[in-house]
C-alpha cells in the first residue's frame, strides 16, 4: 500500500525536474535573429534629430511648476507672478512667430475642474487629458492653440502655442513637472 505512494511521489518529482529543465533550455536557446514582417500600415520612423530635441531643457514657469520639453531655439522672453491676484506664475518663450506661453494658478480659482474650466476661454474646445488629468484643448481667442487642465485640486494650468508650434502643444503639456508640496 505504501509502495504506490512512493512511486507517485517519485514520478511527480521527476516530472517537475524535467519541466524545469525543458523550460530553461527553451528560454536560454538562441533562436536566431528576430524576424518579424514589418507592418505594412506603419512604416518605421527614424529617431528624432538631436538638433530638434534637447533632453536637458528645463523651463521654469514658477517655483513649483516647470516644463522639461520646449521646442528647440526658444528663448525666455517674459514671465513673473500671475497678475490676477492669485498665487502662481507665468512664462513666455519664443523667437519670431514661434511662441509658447504657460501659466499656473493656485488657490480657489482652481479649487476643482468645473471652477477652473469656466475661467479659461477656449474656442472649439475638445475634452482630453494631460497625464491622466481632465483637460480641454482648442483655439485661443487671440490665435494659436491652447490646452487647459487641473493639475490637482488647487492648482490649474494652461499652455498656449503659436500656430507654427501647434503640433508641439501636447508634448509640451505632457512634459510638465509640478511636485506636490506638503
Amino acid at each position: 500500500m505504501h509502495t504506490g505512494r512512493w512511486w507517485r511521489a517519485a514520478f511527480s518529482v521527476l516530472a517537475l525536474v524535467s519541466s524545469v529543465v525543458v523550460l530553461s533550455l527553451v528560454f536560454s536557446a538562441d533562436l536566431g535573429p528576430d524576424v518579424r514582417p514589418a507592418s505594412p500600415r506603419i512604416p518605421p520612423q527614424p529617431p528624432p534629430s538631436p538638433a530638434l530635441i534637447d533632453p536637458t531643457t528645463i523651463a521654469v514657469v514658477s517655483d513649483d511648476f516647470w516644463l522639461t520639453y520646449l521646442p528647440a531655439g526658444l528663448d525666455r522672453t517674459g514671465g513673473g507672478d500671475v497678475a490676477s491676484g492669485t498665487a502662481g506664475g507665468w512664462a513666455r518663450f519664443g523667437t519670431g512667430d514661434r511662441t509658447v506661453e504657460a501659466q499656473v494658478e493656485h488657490g480657489t480659482v482652481a479649487a476643482d475642474w468645473e471652477t477652473y474650466r469656466k475661467r479659461a476661454v477656449v474656442r472649439r474646445a475638445r475634452e482630453t487629458t494631460v497625464r491622466g488629468k481632465p483637460a480641454v484643448v482648442g483655439a485661443h481667442p487671440d490665435g494659436g492653440r491652447m490646452i487647459v487642465w487641473l493639475e490637482r485640486a488647487g492648482t490649474g494650468a494652461w499652455i498656449r502655442v503659436s500656430e507654427p508650434l501647434a503640433n508641439e502643444l501636447l508634448a509640451i503639456a505632457a512634459s510638465v513637472k509640478a511636485p506636490v508640496r506638503d
